[in-house]
């Protein structure tokens, strides 16, 4: 019996403005994010890369093993190759365990495949060289049901090929970043029918869905799937009561 906080990446990314809140207002969400991550034994806290710096040290302060992740090129994934790895490389020097990058799916869309492996293989080779876990971001609201197949297959044939087989382990494909508009009210976040085409299409690699996980049912469903990590801002409501299930 494994217990769900093992499986929670607990996730505030909203910057003040967009929470609608002071900085010094959106600061303290942060801090008390962070805090119940170390308080619940979540196995992550997923902020902004500039609060990067105060997860490291109250983590450290605590002597917790909490791990500090952040998202890199977030969230639209355009600003290019060396754009990505300049924050990326600034999470690190500020203690980040975990570099979430947004995949280019726009460049993606418009055929530029070439690009997009490029900017996969460099990021994914600097963060394992800098001993980081690596995922890559779909966004998969913004994409065809062929294109999470095909964007998918992309990312971990890039891994397969470039990278060796025991590195395997600390790159993910990622569904969401919670940011994106749909229109019609249509989710924007993780679905069951783009995990599965997630989970069929990314091994040997492993699948963290992210964005609008709510409620500790869907969240089993999706452990069930074979999922292994889950982004979500309601960390504390899902694992609230005895925290574990028997059926994974």
């Amino acid at each position: 019996m494994r217990d769900l906080r093992e499986f929670m990446d607990s996730t505030y990314l909203k910057t003040a403005a967009q929470a609608g809140v002071s900085e010094a207002e959106n600061n303290k969400i942060v801090v008390d994010l962070i805090q119940e991550a170390i308080d619940e034994k979540f196995k992550l806290a997923m902020i902004r890369p500039e609060q990067v710096k105060v997860g490291r040290k109250m983590v450290d302060d605590a002597k917790s093993k909490v791990l500090i992740g952040t998202v890199i090129d977030f969230p639209e994934g355009n600003r290019g190759l060396e754009a990505k790895l300049k924050e990326a490389k600034q999470a690190v020097a500020d203690g980040v365990d975990e570099l979430d990058y947004v995949v280019d799916y726009t460049a993606f869309q418009k055929g530029n495949v070439e690009q997009v492996k490029k900017e996969v293989e460099e990021c994914t080779a600097y963060g394992l060289k800098a001993a980081r876990t690596v995922k890559w971001i779909l966004e998969t609201a913004a994409l065809k049901d062929s294109e999470i197949v095909q964007l998918t297959t992309l990312i971990k044939n890039v891994v397969m090929s470039k990278f060796d087989e025991k590195d395997y382990g600390r790159v993910f494909v990622k569904s969401s970043t919670g940011f994106y508009k749909t229109e019609g009210g249509k989710p924007n976040g993780a679905t069951m029918p783009a995990l599965v085409l997630m989970v069929e299409n990314a091994g040997p690699l492993a699948v963290k869905a992210s964005g609008g996980i709510r409620d500790r049912e869907s969240a089993i469903e999706m452990i069930n799937l074979g999922i292994t990590r889950l982004g979500t801002s309601a960390a504390k409501t899902i694992v609230d009561g005895s925290g574990k299930v028997d059926s994974y």
